[in-house]
């Protein structure tokens, strides 16, 4: 048994991910010592968890991705190890008096909701994970080192939270992040089945309870302001943030939460207006469409720029914010949103005629999107930083509507965006979830997103676009066409693609000897990794190059 448990610690992605988090670790100042303890503490946690899990048949209930390992090292440090790289560099803005303390604070308690989160989903595996060791003496060696553990993370958010005041309201804030993370990641896996692996479930969760928790603590500030002039207990939340950031978050969350209220809607009236008659069947699905559309466009122009106007104080409607904007340089925007728009065209035009009569494989077919992605995203980065970030937002607003249309068939829409969406699916998409187009989307806008304020590293921002539009699409494209040696007996990834991959981010670039490590890094967790990449690998090596 010590045997095999040796041999499982023994993997690339494994390996990939250590070195990951001990790049992060040694650029650690003293000040923030205490955080990567916990992020040492959070990744070997991780790795007892994922070596129980994958060698445990108790949570077969859960029906996981096929083929993909269970990746719960990888989801569980990304977010926490992404966090602490950009507290490292807002400590060296503080240093220099370029950031406030506030801002600091602010990404303090986010490392920490995000280390809870993670933990607490561990925790909870952990109790749930029954134990196949054979040997009595291994199973209470298990359950003593996973009390250890826990008793090390309880010890250290409380050593977090004695610093400054309102100790008690920073454990309760912690504590709902991780409860919440832990509700989330089971409603996932049980409404999605088979669509994601559990670090892919892991890493969305956790990032979805971090960005409501930051909507929902502003919403708290303004409520508490109008109730009281005392200082508040958010004093992290303090500080005003930009209006974009704010529209982006509010519209992505309502329309999130819009989903979840629609489910009950449209059963409620399937419910009300049952018929067996086709002719009856035809008028239900109209009823269901102008629910549909009569609530969303409810939703966008009422409740959304409510909240967001009350959370924001804007001096018009959100909208109008919005369309003031983008004519602040309308020939600059315009142009950039017509250049947009004919490349979409032409390229989706392009590529759905390749896949309904070409043999082309579809993982080769999906990487044109990347290099589209590059030619799209890459003039705006330079030219119009803060209307891409907007239109990052929007573009993912749109998707997720797309998204809502096409899993509920609404008509006259939902059938003809299935059948568009299916022809570009690979192994990681099913039917009742695609989540390919997020990732690409999704990482290419973290980058930028988090860039935004104070950054002292410039291609912190095309991270993304670098990582995957160039090193990705390369390394597959070279890796099918000329790849012999792979990295493993069971994979597909070669050696010759993820040295394509590497050396093309590094052409791309004038910064050779600085790139050098965050290239090979996150090329090699390219080629290890059975995880969904387009969503991990920019978070990874935007973090390298935050150091």
């Amino acid at each position: 048994m010590a045997a095999v448990s040796f041999s499982q610690l023994l993997n690339g992605e494994r390996a990939v991910v250590t070195l990951f988090i001990v790049i992060v670790l040694f650029s650690l100042p003293l000040s923030l010592f205490l955080y990567g303890v916990a992020l040492s503490l959070l990744a070997i946690f991780a790795l007892f968890v994922e070596v129980r899990v994958e060698t445990s048949t108790s949570l077969s209930q859960f029906k996981t991705r096929a083929g993909a390992s269970s990746g719960i090292l990888l989801g569980a440090v990304t977010l926490p190890t992404f966090m602490l790289s950009k507290l490292i560099q807002q400590s060296r803005a503080f240093s220099l008096h370029h950031v406030h303390l506030g801002e600091l604070n602010y990404m303090a308690l986010q490392y920490w909701a995000a280390f809870g989160s993670c933990f607490t989903v561990l925790m909870v595996l952990c109790l749930f994970t029954s134990d196949n060791t054979r040997s009595h003496s291994c199973r209470a060696w298990n359950a003593k080192f996973g009390l250890v553990c826990f008793l090390i993370g309880a010890e250290l958010l409380f050593l977090y939270s004695t610093t400054g005041v309102h100790a008690i309201w920073k454990l309760l804030w912690v504590f709902f992040h991780g409860f919440a993370a832990v509700k989330l990641v089971q409603h996932l896996l049980n409404a999605f089945p088979s669509c994601v692996s559990f670090g892919e479930a892991l890493l969305i969760t956790v990032g979805l309870v971090l960005c409501f928790g930051d909507m929902l603590a502003y919403t708290i500030v303004k409520l508490y302001g109008y109730m009281s002039s005392s200082e508040l207990v958010f004093m992290q939340y303090g500080f005003r943030r930009s209006e974009i950031g704010i529209i982006i978050q509010g519209l992505l969350l309502g329309l999130l939460l819009y989903a979840v209220v629609l489910k009950y809607l449209l059963r409620g009236w399937d419910g009300f207006s049952s018929s067996t008659y086709s002719g009856a069947r035809i008028c239900i699905e109209k009823g269901k469409s102008v629910i549909f559309f009569a609530s969303l466009g409810f939703l966008i122009f009422v409740i959304i720029p409510s909240w967001i106007h009350f959370v924001q104080d804007f001096d018009m409607h959100p909208l109008l914010w919005v369309v003031r904007f983008v004519f602040m340089e309308p020939v600059k925007r315009l142009s950039l949103c017509l250049y947009w728009v004919c490349v979409i065209y032409l390229s989706v035009l392009r590529f759905y005629n390749i896949s309904k009569n070409s043999k082309t494989e579809r993982i080769l077919l999906r990487k044109y999107y990347h290099l589209m992605a590059v030619l799209m995203f890459l003039p705006a980065v330079i030219l119009q930083p803060k209307f891409l970030d907007l239109a990052f937002g929007a573009a993912l607003a749109v998707f997720l509507t797309l998204e809502i249309i096409r899993v509920w068939r609404i008509w006259p829409l939902g059938q003809l965006v299935h059948e568009f969406m299916n022809a570009f699916t690979d192994h990681r998409d099913s039917d009742l979830l695609i989540v390919s187009h997020f990732s690409l989307l999704l990482g290419c806008a973290l980058p930028i997103w988090m860039s935004s304020g104070y950054n002292d590293r410039p291609l912190a921002p095309f991270a993304g676009i670098l990582s995957l539009g160039i090193g990705d699409t390369m390394a597959s494209m070279v890796g099918h066409k000329y790849g012999v040696l792979r990295w493993s007996k069971t994979g597909k990834k070669t050696i010759e693609g993820t040295a394509a991959g590497i050396a093309s981010v590094l052409a791309a670039c004038s910064h050779w000897i600085s790139l050098l490590l965050a290239v090979t890094v996150s090329g090699l967790l390219e080629a290890y990794t059975a995880q969904l990449d387009n969503a991990f690998i920019p978070l990874v090596f935007y973090s390298l190059l935050c150091l």
